[in-house]
């Protein structure tokens, strides 16, 4: 994929070295994720609302996608864009700074005015495709696969040479990717491979609940497979050290167990025995207050509403995501931790049954880029506390390490 046009491309560490003070001014990408799903929808729904309502933010907020497409999809749904179409994310940016400028000279004495009805809210996007008109909405689509991917890896590259301060992502289809001949299962993968990142973990958070998975998208054969010491070990470092990020200055860390009842003292596994409260010991030794392995069946319910527990370390994806989304996908945001960069995401999928039909809902959108407003913030010392971060969340905790089971 091309890289970015702003500068040649930069080693990872040499990026992260040159961003300076100025990062929390930066754009934020917001990819247009799969083309026959809901993605173009949200994407769009979020930013006429965001520009309405703040246009100081709006006017950071750059698509990465088909400017075209997302300009067709803008006239069905009826809603006041103006679409620029760019070649970079310093054209994006200066294209939406001389909007700006714009609106503020014809409304001199209120340059942060709301933009009425009449006047279109400007949206910058960075081209990364050219789709066909009749690209079929609601179907598993090769062409769509590709163009999420190219939009990926080129707001990626940017946020790893420093040029944005944040990806949020919108929905992509696992199948068209592959028809696409891309073959990694997700988001969290694409993005690890792109930042050289082996670290990485997925975190699904809303306003009553936070997960981070040892294991992701892998059949549960093989994710049982890959739970070892090292692995878990790893992902309770990872929940702590992402946590400080959010502003939880001790964060209290549940680890789920694997088997049922935690594998009743060995009578169901020895993973807990042999893996994970090994694991554990090892985190509590390094200062990190983790406790477990609790069952997973109730760990859950001590985490809601972060009581107990302002994070649980599930074992599987199922395990970690259901709890979660069954409180509503959307306030939810995916979070993925251990990246040299930012990037948070909706946790929903493409809704290819309803896309088209202009009922989608961007509040999970709206939320993932509320976050990595507050992320951004929060990595220059602007902002202590994460809008995922309840009100009243003890600073620290005595929670006392279990026996193994």
């Amino acid at each position: 994929m091309p890289p970015s046009h702003d500068h040649p491309e930069l080693s990872v560490a040499d990026a992260l070295a040159h961003r300076g003070a100025h990062h929390t001014a930066l754009p934020i990408a917001i990819t247009m994720g799969d083309a026959c799903g809901i993605g173009p929808e949200i994407v769009l729904k979020a930013l006429a609302a965001i520009g309405t309502d703040q246009p100081d933010l709006a006017a950071r907020l750059v698509v990465y996608g088909d400017p075209s497409l997302l300009g067709r999809t803008a006239r069905r749904l009826g809603l006041p864009l103006a679409i620029t179409a760019c070649d970079s994310a310093s054209h994006a940016a200066a294209a939406l700074n001389a909007a700006r400028t714009d609106a503020a000279a014809r409304s001199p004495h209120s340059p942060i005015t709301p933009h009425p009805p009449t006047n279109p809210i400007p949206v910058a996007v960075v081209a990364c495709s050219a789709l066909p008109d009749d690209l079929p909405i609601g179907r598993i689509d090769a062409r769509a696969g590709l163009a999420a991917h190219t939009a990926i890896v080129r707001a990626s590259r940017d946020a790893i040479a420093g040029h944005i301060a944040a990806v949020v992502t919108a929905p992509i289809h696992k199948e068209a990717m592959r028809a696409a001949g891309i073959h990694h299962p997700g988001h969290t993968e694409i993005l690890a491979e792109l930042a050289g990142a082996s670290d990485v973990r997925m975190m699904l958070a809303n306003h009553e609940l936070r997960t981070i998975l040892v294991t992701i998208h892998v059949p549960l054969r093989e994710a049982i497979e890959q739970i070892t010491l090292a692995s878990v070990a790893d992902t309770i470092a990872i929940a702590h050290a992402g946590l400080q990020k959010l502003g939880i200055a001790h964060p209290r860390i549940a680890v789920a167990g694997l088997n049922p009842h935690a594998g009743e003292g060995g009578l169901m596994g020895r993973e807990e025995i042999e893996i994970i409260a090994p694991a554990i010991a090892q985190a509590r030794a390094q200062g990190i207050d983790a406790s477990g392995p609790w069952p997973g069946d109730t760990v859950f319910m001590r985490a809601r509403g972060f009581r107990d527990f302002d994070v649980v370390v599930a074992m599987y994806h199922d395990q970690g995501l259901i709890p979660v989304k069954y409180l509503g996908i959307e306030q939810g945001v995916n979070i993925t931790v251990g990246l040299p960069f930012i990037r948070t995401s909706v946790d929903h999928g493409t809704a290819f049954d309803i896309a088209g039909q202009g009922i989608a809902d961007a509040s999970s959108l709206r939320a993932a880029i509320d976050l990595a407003i507050t992320l951004c913030a929060s990595s220059t010392g602007d902002a202590t506390r994460s809008s995922m971060t309840a009100p009243g969340v003890a600073a620290s905790s005595s929670t006392p390490l279990p026996p193994s089971a």
